[in-house]
């Protein structure tokens, strides 16, 4: 009896030890998917095209809210993950708050595979910058309709989805919006250089972290590329998720010259 209670000691201390161990690469992991999203963020305001003056004081009376909403379902990429497994992220609704000017709440849905969770969560502002030098797209053809400036948005994001849901969890980390002002001082999604390769926006670098079972994974998305996803997306004009040997494909890929799919209102 004695021996089975030793060795049932040394099996609790391993367990315990294999605990610890996984705990410990768990933590790790969640420092090394914070650092990626504060790395994002110090990069873009480290941008040199960027002024250095911080408008967020000035600026965050404007209600952005659209500029997250504004492109198709279509041309918004995202994975989560190491082996790029496909996700679609759609925000349905997102208000401005009324008290908190640099707060916006969100509603929205998440699919991957045929796995559908809704979300609620917030976008909080931290800094709106102004690019040094306007561009004005192909043949200059804003030069002359009055522009006062484009500015990019960071800001924090958190969006938790719905416990009772099937493997749900929140997404955690920082996103960029970039917009324009017009003459009259009208918010506008900046879409100018639209047409110039490797245009991007809404740009969300951060994680997915599971409510059950304690995974944490990658997990970034935005409108015509998807930030940070290094060997996965070959393209040089336009999103290519191929990576090097076609091995992502089948992690949710297979449709991509597909219009009709890549529209489907699957949120609905």
């Amino acid at each position: 009896m004695s021996e089975f209670i030793i060795n049932l000691g040394h099996q609790f201390t391993a367990m315990k030890r294999l605990s610890l161990i996984c705990l410990f690469l768990l933590f790790g992991f969640f420092v090394f998917a914070q650092k990626e999203a504060t790395d994002f963020k110090n990069k873009q305001l480290g941008n040199k095209y960027l002024a250095q003056i911080e408008l967020k004081g000035q600026l965050a009376k404007y209600d952005f809210s659209r500029l997250f909403t504004n492109s198709d379902n279509s041309v918004i990429y995202g994975f989560i993950g190491n082996n790029y497994q496909r996700i679609r992220i759609k925000l349905i609704r997102v208000t401005k708050d009324s008290l908190s000017p640099d707060t916006y709440h969100i509603y929205g849905k998440s699919m991957v595979k045929n796995n559908i969770d809704g979300f609620k969560g917030t976008i909080k502002i931290s800094n709106i910058r102004k690019l040094k030098d306007m561009m004005y797209g192909a043949d200059e053809e804003y030069k002359n309709k009055g522009i006062k400036g484009e500015y990019v948005i960071l800001a924090d994001y958190t969006f938790s989805e719905n416990k009772g849901q099937n493997h749900s969890g929140v997404f955690k980390g920082v996103c960029e919006s970039d917009f324009y002002l017009d003459k009259n001082s009208k918010v506008h999604y900046d879409d100018i250089e639209m047409n110039a390769d490797g245009y991007t926006n809404n740009q969300f670098v951060g994680q997915w972290i599971s409510y059950n079972s304690n995974i944490i994974k990658k997990c970034n998305w935005g409108d015509y590329r998807i930030p940070d996803s290094g060997q996965f997306d070959i393209g040089a004009g336009d999103f290519s998720p191929h990576g090097y040997d076609n091995k992502y494909l089948k992690n949710g890929w297979q449709n991509i010259d597909d219009q009709k799919a890549e529209s489907a209102k699957w949120w609905e």
